[in-house]
């Protein structure tokens, strides 16, 4: 299937590892350029020399914290002055502390809010001027499943990544009839770093291992196993496609069946 990505721009957000680098080595697949921006440059510069070599398009790695907005502009800045426009961004940030209610501080919210609320809108407002100007664009937020089924102990993520659905979905009404979509994509539990970090902190609070609280996980997702960040990033490659011109305003889980609603 041709998804229509051939010679489009594309912003993804943490992109040296984990979903973002799988989501960023999609897009090149399918013949996109990329701008890939994270906060550690020597993994970011082997990320993007990685994927250029493997599929030849051109790829420009910017050290960049979303949670600033000072960083996002220069990123945007830089992304313009290299390629002239941006025409798909995917939003991503690693996750917040875990954390119950009571055991967070203000300072605790008030990054998180930056990290994954802040970064978010401020990406957003960068991009969609040129995108309404060219009649044409793709958003698509990397959330979670817990902003439709919420996950113990992940108090902040809980709530931060639900505002951004709410952003995205009214977003996706006003921009609509300009060509631009905007979808959030629901990332379950998946083998990457920040699956891992949640495994022991789960164990730390609970005092049992990481490997059990792993299979805890496995054995309340019907598939019986992780994700595998691949299978992530084809749902988003389509979604930032040429083939997904009549989806907006959604919020997709991949998560092997975890969520237990019906919507």
């Amino acid at each position: 299937m041709d998804l229509g990505l051939k010679g489009k721009v594309a912003l993804v957000a943490a992109a040296s590892k984990g979903l973002g680098r799988a989501v960023a080595e999609e897009l090149a697949a399918e013949g996109a350029a990329l701008i890939l921006c994270a906060r550690h440059d020597e993994a970011l510069q082997a990320t993007c020399a990685a994927i250029s070599a493997a599929t030849g398009v051109p790829v420009l790695g910017i050290a960049a914290n979303v949670a600033e907005p000072a960083d996002v502009a220069r990123v945007v800045q830089a992304a313009q002055g290299r390629f002239g426009r941006i025409d798909i961004l995917v939003t991503n940030a690693g996750g917040p502390p875990a954390g119950t209610f009571d055991a967070l501080s203000a300072e605790q919210w008030h990054a998180a809010t930056q990290l994954l609320l802040t970064s978010v809108v401020e990406l957003t407002r960068a991009v969609l001027p040129g995108m309404k100007a060219r009649g044409w664009g793709r958003i698509l937020n990397i959330t979670s499943i817990s902003v439709k089924q919420p996950v113990e102990n992940l108090m902040l993520s809980n709530s931060l990544r639900a505002a951004v659905t709410g952003m995205a979905r009214t977003l996706a009404t006003e921009v609509a009839a300009e060509g631009i979509t905007v979808n959030n994509i629901l990332p379950g539990y998946t083998r990457t770093e920040r699956v891992v970090s949640l495994a022991d902190a789960t164990a730390a609070k609970e005092g049992i291992s990481a490997a059990d609280a792993t299979a805890r996980w496995e054995s309340q997702i019907p598939m019986r196993r992780l994700g595998e960040p691949r299978e992530f990033a084809a749902l988003a490659a389509f979604l930032c496609s040429e083939r997904a011109s009549y989806i907006t305003g959604t919020s997709i889980p991949v998560d092997g069946g975890w969520i237990r609603g019906l919507l």
